[in-house]
């Protein structure tokens, strides 16, 4: 009796659209409820309905009295009426931890292993390993690798569980063996540096158009014959600045009457 109203503290959760939080705090109550009273004392109808209100409350997702009694043609004072008794018979401890949350922490770790599996196949896109083996032996190389890093799962137990179902012809033994030779291959993986491409793209583009290199000397030595003459030019004017001595102006006595200004110029007078 008493589980055919959990299950009907489910429905009326599902119909009014309540969290999952709800429905199991609801339940734990009245559970804990009838650990202390019979149902010859109080009827799990009214129980029930008394249950959900308090879990509305508890879990912050406030629904009025009159309107759960509404929603499910009863009558919402039947609610009230109880409320009082079934908050003593759980001593006032309204806490509950349902199993949700756990399976949100479970799943987080899926997810983590999820995001690593997949910066483990990007790696493996780069190697020769898609061209020497299938589609599913990588996923399970890379879910191998990281679960190796994250250790979210018994890995050889899940990989028999698989060729259980899938009825693979060869046994795990020889498919941990290719598990080993696709990350010994994304281990032997080495990135080149951009100065590695430069140097490497120059020799690629001799090799193509080797026209192109005698044409990239010549207009490298047209850029350092110009540079070299800007760069004599600019030595010569120095040069003519350091010849030339600044004129000078000395005041020599003509007569009596004035001074004469006799200039002295570069010319040596």
């Amino acid at each position: 009796m008493r589980i055919f109203y959990e299950q009907k503290i489910q429905e009326v959760c599902r119909a009014f659209k309540f969290p999952h939080k709800i429905q199991a705090t609801a339940i734990i109550y009245f559970k804990r409820f009838y650990l202390q009273w019979s149902v010859m004392e109080h009827h799990p109808k009214h129980i029930m309905l008394t249950c959900v209100y308090a879990s509305c409350k508890v879990e912050e997702n406030h629904v009025s009295a009159e309107e759960l009694g509404k929603g499910i043609q009863q009558d919402h004072q039947i609610i009230l009426n109880n409320e009082m008794i079934v908050l003593k018979s759980l001593d006032f401890d309204l806490i509950v931890y349902a199993p949700y949350r756990s399976i949100e922490g479970f799943i987080d770790d899926m997810d983590d292993l999820h995001q690593t599996a997949n910066s483990e196949v990007d790696t493996m896109m780069l190697t020769d390993a898609p061209l020497l083996y299938t589609p599913g032996q990588l996923a399970l190389a890379a879910l191998y690798k990281s679960n190796s890093a994250l250790s979210v799962l018994d890995f050889e137990r899940y990989l028999e569980s698989v060729f259980s179902r899938q009825h693979f012809d060869c046994p795990v033994e020889q498919f941990i063996q290719i598990i080993s030779s696709i990350n010994h291959l994304v281990s032997q993986l080495q990135l080149p540096g951009t100065k590695e491409m430069r140097h490497a793209d120059r020799k690629l583009k001799h090799c193509l158009d080797p026209s192109s290199s005698s044409h990239d000397d010549h207009k490298k030595k047209e850029k350092k014959s110009k540079h070299k003459s800007k760069r004599t030019a600019s030595d010569a004017q120095l040069s003519d600045c350091e010849n030339i001595r600044p004129a000078c102006f000395i005041l020599v006595p003509s007569s009596t009457e004035g001074v004469t200004f006799t200039r002295y110029g570069s010319s040596g007078e």
